[in-house]
């Protein structure tokens, strides 16, 4: 299986604009707030790893992987992690 390793400074992706480091993250939509808060509840509960999230990720096939956003790419792992958990 191919694996797309997010490690970035990848070249052909665009410029990085890390923004204003002083500024708090915000999300660009409540789904992805949303989204970082289940994640961040069922990594507390031990329900999997953060080497798993890691690893649902890098699953994605990388046509998916390089056309979702990062959000985009933490839902898809969670439900697959729920559903390999029995959580779903």
């Amino acid at each position: 299986m191919s694996r797309v390793h997010d490690v970035g400074g990848q070249t052909g992706f665009g410029p990085v604009d890390p923004g204003d480091a002083a500024e708090p993250a915000q999300f660009g939509a409540d789904w992805e707030a949303h989204v970082f808060a289940v994640q961040r509840i069922l990594l507390r509960r031990g329900v999997f790893t953060g080497d798993e999230m890691r690893d649902a990720i890098e699953s994605i096939p990388p046509e998916r992987y390089l056309a979702a956003a990062y959000f985009e790419r933490w839902l898809e792992a969670l439900e697959v992690l729920v559903e390999r958990k029995g959580v779903a």
